[in-house]
């Protein structure tokens, strides 16, 4: 891997299926023993918690429309 000019890396899509790490996920460098490792950040909470955390406020509070219910 090579770092790039904003000091950036791309996780392998191996890796990243592996440890089902997905855009948006949070994650934080650590120095442990001499080493940088890449950690799925503590707070970030599980996979369902954190679609949620994305969703929430993109489905306006007029939906469904009142003249096109859900179900019929």
């Amino acid at each position: 891997m090579r770092l790039n000019s904003k000091g950036q890396v791309t996780i392998p899509a191996a890796l990243r299926a592996r440890y089902d790490l997905r855009a948006g996920d949070e994650v934080d460098v650590v120095e442990e023993g001499g080493a940088l490792l890449i950690v799925r950040a503590q707070d970030a909470g599980t996979r369902g918690q954190r679609l949620v955390r994305r969703m929430r406020g993109r489905v306006s509070a007029s939906w469904p429309p009142a003249d096109r219910p859900l179900l019929s």
